[in-house]
């Protein structure tokens, strides 16, 4: 009996024993499980998600009713009823957009978005991870690149993001977007790069060198980060592409940065200017300057003052490539231009009389003093300050070549010009900023005033 209670009594303690160990062990486990769970992905969320914030924007539209709409008149006659009652029938409604930004510079409250995300806004709110908010100012802007630099005021250091570089990126590697479209917590999204440089083509308009991923982009996550599984910023996600549907697309960081420079010392992107005007080169040109292969543009025009002609660019060479970057058209050509600015150096490999060069150009700001004369080639007309009796603000034309397209779609000396797409025009100064911003596009719009009455009109620039 004593030898079968020693037995019990040592079964007893073994199985104690291994019900401790069992306990024991049991939370190693389990926190080992979750370690094994922060894996590269989940590191990077946590480290840059207080960088990343909601911008909530407000901006005013302004909605005409017609008082008569109902009762079957024609609607030729809403533009007449738009003028006589347009005061009383006018109403004004307020909308928000949401988008995302991130935190580039901690100390002064610099924050990095897309331009579409804060456009026409009126008061811009941005809301912290930890749901802080704040008012915030526009520091400057650039439609053509869709990035904007927001500043808030802080009273202690902010969360920034680490730059990375896009210069070396993979096709297939882990990449992650964040994003906080609603001001409570952020959203995560990780995917592969599936393509570089591509270029996108959406509302007449054509974004180049863009970052292509897997996963979409949603409105509300526009201008947040795109992340490389170091948590590195290398892009900034863009929701510009309706139809994109399980794929996204982001700005390169490198291409922003030189953008965000301009951006916080000037308030505007500084275009270079060398002095050339460029066209296509056509297939049959190509054969008889004796070019292996149709490639680059043919220079029309040189300035006498810009820095190519001080170099030896003359009107007849060939643009093969600038830098690393082959040269196929227009387009290429003032894409791969946007990338310099004031003082760069711009190294254009040049074919003439059978053989290729290399010329070097100073890159220099476009002299304002040209954009009177430019504006008469883009645009046909001629125009001057308002009188200063007047009581609108703009500039009026006094002269209007009649075989341009300003004329064309029925523009006429006396009317006033109020705007040139972003830029409020007051007087000849701003005139000429626009035209001088603005010389290198297809087209803009423009806000013609004739007698009390605006009317936004598209103009396509004559590059002549």
């Amino acid at each position: 009996m004593p030898k079968l209670k020693l037995q019990i009594n040592k079964n007893f303690i073994i199985f104690s024993f291994s019900l401790f160990i069992l306990f024991a062990c049991a939370p190693s486990y389990i926190l080992g499980s979750q370690y094994n769970r922060e894996n590269a992905v989940v590191k990077a969320v946590r480290m840059v998600s207080p960088a990343v914030v909601n911008i909530s924007s407000e901006y005013e539209v302004k909605k005409y009713t017609n008082p008569f709409s109902g009762y079957g008149i024609d609607p030729f006659f809403d533009s007449f009823f738009k003028d006589f009652f347009e005061p009383g029938f006018e109403r004004k409604q307020k909308r928000t957009s949401l988008g995302s930004g991130v935190i580039i510079d901690g100390e002064r409250g610099l924050i990095l978005t897309n331009e579409h995300v804060i456009t026409k806004s009126e008061k811009i709110t941005v809301v912290l991870k930890n749901e802080r908010k704040f008012d915030a100012q526009i520091v400057g802007s650039d439609s053509d690149f869709d990035l904007a630099v927001l500043r808030i005021n802080s009273n202690k250091k902010l969360s920034a993001i680490e730059m990375g570089n896009s210069d070396n990126l993979l096709i297939g590697e882990t990449v992650i977007a964040i994003g906080n479209p609603f001001g409570f917590s952020n959203t995560v999204t990780t995917g592969v790069i599936s393509a570089i440089n591509r270029n996108i083509r959406t509302d007449n308009r054509i974004f180049r060198n863009f970052i292509q991923i897997d996963a979409s982009i949603n409105p509300g996550n526009s201008g947040g980060p795109l992340l490389n599984i170091n948590g590195e910023l290398i892009g900034i996600n863009t929701a510009i592409y309706a139809n994109a549907h399980g794929i996204g697309f982001a700005i390169p960081i490198n291409k922003a940065k030189r953008i965000i420079s301009d951006l916080v010392q000037y308030g505007e992107v500084i275009q270079a200017w060398i002095g050339i005007t460029a066209e296509n080169l056509n297939e049959k040109a190509a054969n008889y300057l004796n070019l292996t292969e149709k490639r680059g543009v043919y220079i029309t025009k040189v300035n006498r003052e810009g820095p190519a002609y001080k170099k030896g660019i003359r009107e007849g060479d060939i643009i093969l490539s600038i830098g690393n970057k082959n040269i196929s058209s227009r387009e290429d050509y003032k894409a791969v231009m946007k990338n310099f600015t004031d003082g760069d150096t711009v190294k254009l490999n040049i074919w003439r009389n059978g053989k290729a060069i290399t010329v070097m150009v100073k890159a220099k700001v476009f002299p304002i003093k040209l954009a009177e004369g430019l504006a008469y080639k883009l645009l046909g007309t001629r125009v001057e300050n308002l009188n200063r009796s007047s009581a609108h603000k703009g500039v009026v034309i006094v002269e209007l070549n009649r075989y341009s397209y300003l004329a064309r779609i029925g523009a006429r000396p006396g009317d006033i010009i109020r705007k040139i797409d972003e830029i409020t025009v007051r007087n000849m100064n701003d005139f000429k900023k626009a035209v001088a911003k603005y010389r290198q596009k297809r087209s803009v719009v423009i806000l013609l005033q004739r007698g009390g009455q605006g009317y936004y009109i598209t103009v396509k620039l004559e590059h002549v």
